[in-house]
C-alpha cells in the first residue's frame, strides 16, 4: 500500500503541511461507515489549489492521501483532548462535525483497529514530516513549519456565532517565535477585508504544539481558515476562483512575513 505521506521536496526553510486534505478511505473501512461519511463533509477542501504559489516560495508541501475520517494525523497519538472541557473530534472520529454518526451500528473501530490504523497510515505521515523538518533545519539553519487547515465558518458544535477569516495558533506563542502570530493576525486584517485573530479558538492542533519547539529553531505556526473566503460552504463544496484570488495573495503575504521575520532573527 502506498504511504499517506505525499512529500513534495523544496529549496527554502519552509515546509507546508495540509494534514487534512485527504479524501480517500479504505473499502474495507467504508464498509463499516454510515453513508454521510462518504462525503467526506470535513475535509479542508482546495488547500492544494489556494496554496498552489508555495511552490514560488521553494516550499516543501507534505499531504495525505486519506481522509482525516480515516484517521486524524492532526491529533496525538494517545487521543488525548488537546482543548480540555471544549467539544472536538478525536484520533480515530466517529462522528463529524454536526454530529453525525460515522460508523454503523456495533461497527465502532476498536482500540485494536486504532493501533492498526495508527502504525499504517499515522505514523508515516508523522515520520516523513520529522525527516524533512530535520533535513530544512540542517540545510538552512531554522525551519518554519506551516500548519494548512480550513473549516466552515459556522459550526455550532465547535464555537458560537461566525468564525474569524484567519485564525492562527502558536499554541500561545509557544510553537513560534513570541508575538509571530499576532503580526501574522494583523496583516491578515489590515485593510479591512478579512477578520484574524491569534491563539483564538484554534491555537493550534498535535502537529503545531509538539513539533513547534522554537528553542531548537523549529517555529510552528497553524493557519485556521474560514471556508467562506475562497469556497461554498455546502456539497459539492465549489472552490470559487474569484474569492480565492483575493485571499490566496494574503495567505502568502503572512507566509512571507513570517519567512522575513525568522530570516532576520537568525542573521
Amino acid at each position: 500500500m502506498p504511504s499517506n505521506a505525499v512529500l513534495s521536496r523544496g529549496t527554502s526553510p519552509l515546509l507546508i503541511s495540509i494534514p487534512h486534505l485527504g479524501t480517500e478511505i479504505p473499502p474495507d473501512i467504508l464498509a463499516t461507515m454510515t453513508p454521510v461519511a462518504q462525503h467526506r463533509d470535513d475535509t479542508d477542501w482546495h488547500l492544494d489549489q489556494l496554496y498552489s504559489f508555495a511552490s514560488e516560495l521553494g516550499a516543501s508541501i507534505l499531504q495525505p492521501r486519506l481522509s482525516r475520517y480515516v484517521i486524524d494525523l492532526n491529533r496525538p497519538p494517545n487521543d488525548e483532548n488537546l482543548y480540555p472541557g471544549q467539544n472536538t473530534t478525536g484520533l480515530l472520529p466517529v462522528d463529524t462535525f454536526a454530529d453525525e454518526a460515522l460508523y454503523a451500528e456495533g461497527q465502532r473501530p476498536t482500540e485494536q483497529e486504532r493501533d492498526r490504523r495508527r502504525a499504517l497510515y499515522w505514523d508515516p505521515y508523522h515520520q516523513t514530516l520529522v525527516a524533512e523538518l530535520a533535513r530544512i533545519r540542517q540545510e538552512h539553519g531554522y525551519v518554519l513549519l506551516w500548519e494548512a487547515h480550513s473549516i466552515r465558518a459556522y459550526l455550532p458544535r465547535l464555537f458560537e456565532g461566525r468564525l474569524h477569516d484567519f485564525n492562527f495558533g502558536s499554541a500561545s506563542d509557544r510553537s513560534a517565535l513570541p508575538g509571530l502570530a499576532q503580526e501574522l493576525a494583523e496583516l491578515a486584517s489590515a485593510g479591512g477585508h478579512y477578520t484574524a485573530v491569534a491563539n483564538g479558538r484554534f491555537k493550534g492542533g498535535y502537529i503545531t504544539r509538539h513539533y513547534g519547539q522554537p528553542q531548537q529553531h523549529v517555529h510552528a505556526i497553524q493557519l485556521e481558515l474560514a471556508q467562506l473566503c475562497y469556497m461554498d460552504e455546502s456539497r459539492p463544496y465549489h472552490y470559487d476562483v474569484e474569492r480565492a484570488s483575493k485571499l490566496a495573495p494574503k495567505v502568502r503575504q503572512c507566509i512571507e512575513h513570517a519567512l522575513h521575520t525568522l530570516h532576520t532573527h537568525y542573521q
